[in-house]
């Protein structure tokens, strides 16, 4: 039921059904696509992308010559998504090739009483949207049938005013779309911005080198091949494992980049204290418990400790013998499209983690942010994730974790680049953080322009 109450409203609107004006309402044609340019183009909910289709991308379908009539797409059309996560959606056909619709839209064609822009842009507002909200069915799939839609409430003024209305919704949207590509523009220098600034930390490019600084000083320094020999020293003197000590692999640097004079190149598990993964058994949850983190919770800007999993004590126990996060180490998803994420651990709750890879660095040797800013670079990415395996859900295996090149500078120069990214990056935080409440505001402020013109004030 619309909130809308008629007498609420300007004089000469009423409120109607969409089945009250509508000159059909229809479930589209049921074939499987086929990519060829002949016969008429197929739409399916797919091809509608950020209300746009790409005509030339929509592949055709076989259908009897007489039923193309019957599910032929006209300029004024509007199509629904009936089912799955775009439920609710919906599309205004403007110039089109011949094309038919396929089987989960609905066409609305409306009236002549009736301007389909104005629709189109009511189908945009809260007020529809709370609409369909009561009227889906299904959990796993939720769904809204052609009836649901056609009983949709939405308040009418003559055909003339709705075409004001039109118009001057397109123009504040206009403005306000111009303002929204400004800021995603700005969004994505920033983010080009911040790859750079990785790229050239884990170049040497970033701030003095300690070779470079040692001769203007005419002092000495500890190069990262020694520093490197002192890790293994560490390790080798401190080992407690199985078996006879074995020497970690050096990485192969043939196809790696040359570094700044004083670096070294390094594995993960050269440099780190350990490299271990998490469980990839799924336990049995719990109301109360341990939190159980995985793969989604890692993200660029720090793990992400909500929305979790509870488990027993007993099994976060076994668990947490094979991988013990804590304080200052980095997690690494190593599953799924977030695969080679990481993000350093910056608190004292106790938890389990699954499908996550744990990297616990030599703090006393190097710089914990400057290895997790280096994973997160592009050249980092590239290393791993060329690496990754499976087809449908792509994974990154332990070996792959523990074989990971890194780039590993002198502990005064880590700890100088740490420095310096920080700085700069908090910046760039800073105004991802603005632009991101604006953008957040442009979207409140479209709202407010549909409520307000379907409450009759746009153009009042």
């Amino acid at each position: 039921m619309s909130a809308l109450k008629v007498d609420s409203l300007p004089k000469g609107w009423k409120i109607v059904r969409v089945k009250e004006i509508a000159d059909s309402i229809q479930y589209g044609h049921t074939a499987s696509a086929i990519f060829r340019k002949a016969g008429p183009r197929f739409l399916r909910i797919t091809d509608i992308q950020n209300g746009q289709v790409d005509w030339d991308s929509v592949p055709s379908c076989d259908i009897p010559e007489k039923d193309i009539a019957k599910y032929r797409l006209t300029k004024g059309d509007l199509v629904f998504a009936r089912t799955g996560a775009t439920t609710g959606k919906s599309f205004l056909i403007h110039d089109c090739p011949e094309a038919i619709f396929a089987s989960y839209l609905i066409r609305v064609r409306v009236s002549i009483t009736l301007d389909s822009g104005y629709l189109a842009a009511f189908f945009q507002s809260p007020d529809y949207w709370q609409q369909i909200e009561k009227g889906k069915r299904g959990i796993g799939q939720p769904n809204v049938n052609g009836k649901v839609l056609g009983e949709v409430q939405f308040p009418l003024p003559p055909l003339d005013e709705q075409r004001r209305i039109v118009a001057e919704i397109e123009k504040q949207f206009t403005r306000l779309d111009a303002g929204v590509a400004a800021l995603q523009r700005v969004q994505l220098k920033l983010k080009r911005y911040r790859a750079s600034v990785l790229k050239s930390a884990c170049e040497g490019r970033l701030v003095p080198t300690e070779s470079e600084l040692a001769r203007a000083e005419g002092r000495d320094y500890e190069s990262a091949k020694v520093l490197l020999q002192r890790i293994l020293t560490e390790r080798r003197e401190k080992w407690n494992g199985r078996g006879k000590y074995k020497e970690p692999a050096a990485p192969d640097i043939a196809d790696l980049p040359e570094l700044p004079e004083g670096w070294v190149w390094a594995t993960t598990t050269q440099v780190l204290y350990e490299v271990k993964d998490g469980t990839h058994d799924t336990p049995k949850y719990h109301e109360a418990g341990i939190p159980f983190i995985t793969q989604k919770h890692i993200k660029p800007t720090g793990l992400v400790f909500e929305n979790y999993k509870l488990i027993s004590l007993d099994d976060h126990e076994q668990f947490y013998k094979r991988s013990n996060p804590e304080r200052g180490d980095i997690l690494v998803s190593m599953i799924g499209v977030n695969r080679g994420e990481s993000c350093i651990v910056t608190m004292d709750e106790i938890f389990s983690i699954k499908n996550v890879g744990l990297f616990k660095p030599y703090h006393e040797f190097t710089n914990v942010v400057f290895i997790q800013f280096y994973l997160s670079s592009r050249l980092g990415q590239t290393l791993i994730l060329r690496n990754s395996k499976g087809g449908a859900q792509p994974f990154i295996g332990l070996t792959e974790l523990r074989g990971w090149s890194i780039p590993l500078p002198p502990l005064a120069e880590q700890e100088r680049i740490a420095a310096e990214v920080e700085r700069r990056l908090s910046v760039v935080d800073e105004l991802e953080a603005t632009i991101t409440a604006n953008l957040q505001r442009a979207t409140r402020l479209r709202q407010a322009i549909l409520q307000r013109a379907f409450n009759g004030e746009v153009c009042s």
